[in-house]
């Protein structure tokens, strides 16, 4: 039987920690067996128990504390992950051969491990070895992304590592919870946007010609090709968080020996699950 993992991803403060801990609490309420893995070794503490933590194998703040290596936090980062991959022999101990296992890897949040470093690239290449079928997660703080020059960054680092690993991904804007009514009703066309109006909306803030058709070029990549969605996750709503598991569930085929899964649909003549999602907000 395959195995299944999501590897949590995106910026630091995005929220991948406590995505981890909302998936087990939601999973445990489903009676589903989920299994955390720490790869962050510069991770301080968690609410969840993990299966394995990298920091038992190496941590940054042992490297940058080591004279002959003179690492600051970020390549030290990266000091630790190349380490990291030179040993999957230690993962491969902590994880064993149990069938059927669900994983989810808590990440670390530099952007340059999912773009022009082969790090995450390897892992995800072992982890198939391992027979695990394997779905991304990137996560994208709703907060940050509130206005239209964010939104394009934010979708263009998605992207980047969807390109970069080469495997089904989730897109996902936390901290839902946070954001203020007006805000919630202004992110819903973030959701699944239609790029070119959203530059027009903009495009009095853009001063420059060459950049105008910088931006241009990249809304056309985003919006011709559909490439990038988000899924709102308010971890307070457990339909919110269902809906994201549901996505995952689909993109790795969890269960597909019981039955075939596909993400939650609504008829035609009712709202969208976002309509409704917002619409909910908006009237409380």
């Amino acid at each position: 039987m395959p195995r299944y993992a999501q590897l949590v991803m995106g910026p630091a403060g995005s929220g991948k920690s406590t995505y981890c801990s909302t998936m087990v609490q939601h999973c445990e309420s489903l009676n589903r067996s989920v299994q955390v893995v720490n790869l962050d070794p510069a991770a301080e503490h968690f609410d969840y128990d993990v299966m394995a933590d990298i920091r038992e194998l190496i941590e940054v703040a042992d490297v940058m504390e080591d004279d002959s290596l003179r690492f600051g936090p970020n390549g030290g980062l990266v000091f630790c992950m190349e380490y990291f991959v030179r040993n999957f022999d230690w993962l491969e101990e902590c994880l064993g051969h149990v069938e059927d296992d669900y994983i989810l890897f808590d990440c670390p949040g530099q952007i340059e491990l999912y773009t022009h470093l082969p790090v995450m690239k390897q892992l995800v290449e072992q982890l198939q070895q391992w027979e695990f079928r394997v779905c991304g997660v990137f996560l994208v703080d709703s907060q940050f992304m509130v206005e239209s020059f964010k939104f394009i960054s934010g979708a263009m680092a998605a992207l980047s590592a969807m390109v970069a690993l080469e495997i089904p991904q989730v897109n996902v804007m936390t901290k839902m919870d946070l954001l203020s009514k007006k805000a919630k009703a202004e992110i819903e066309k973030y959701l699944d946007p239609d790029m070119y109006s959203m530059l027009e909306d903009s495009a009095s803030l853009l001063q420059s010609k060459q950049f105008k058709k910088l931006t241009k070029a990249i809304c056309g990549l985003i919006d011709d090709y559909s490439m990038v969605r988000f899924l709102p996750l308010d971890r307070s709503d457990e339909e919110s968080v269902n809906i994201v598991l549901q996505h995952v569930d689909f993109a790795i085929q969890y269960g597909e020996d019981l039955e075939f899964k596909e993400p939650k649909e609504v008829e035609e003549d009712r709202p969208s699950t976002f309509d409704e999602y917002f619409q909910d907000r908006v009237d409380e």
